[in-house]
């Protein structure tokens, strides 16, 4: 104890306590590591890089889009066509008139496989289609079951 009423000590004889009362100190200990606790995953950053600014202007999107679409039976669409791997090339020619510069919008099912769309990619490169931009649905972040909103 820190402090006490002696009663066998006259004033004049007042002894020093030399007991440190700890209770302060380990507060003080246990509101820190609550905060380090809190604070250190939102100090954590995967990677900082400071990018350089683009002076680029936005690509137009085109009139007609070229749409390739892998199903989830691997069957291969070009805008409403059915066409097989191995008539891929021919018929986007006639679809572009031979213009390898077109950009072809490739877009898959949520069920295909990375494998089948990597080989759609490379049956495409090997035709000379070296533009390809991926399609994807842009949508709000979906609110987990049993939160209120």
């Amino acid at each position: 104890m820190a402090g006490g009423i002696r009663h066998n000590v006259s004033d004049d004889e007042l002894q020093e306590n030399h007991e440190i009362n700890v209770t302060p100190f380990i507060d003080v200990m246990l509101v820190l590591l609550i905060i380090f606790m809190v604070a250190a995953p939102l100090a954590t950053v995967d990677i900082n890089v400071d990018l350089p600014a683009s002076t680029a202007a936005p690509a137009t999107r085109p009139d007609q889009p070229l749409y390739l679409t892998l199903k989830e039976d691997h069957t291969i669409a070009i805008v409403n066509d059915t066409v097989t791997k191995e008539t891929l090339g021919a018929f986007l020619d006639r679809k572009t008139q031979g213009d390898k510069e077109t950009r072809v919008f490739l877009r898959a099912d949520r069920a295909v496989d990375y494998g089948a769309l990597m080989d759609l990619m490379n049956t495409l490169r090997d035709n000379g289609y070296l533009k390809i931009a991926l399609v994807g649905l842009e949508s709000a972040p979906s609110v987990p079951a049993g939160t209120a909103q």
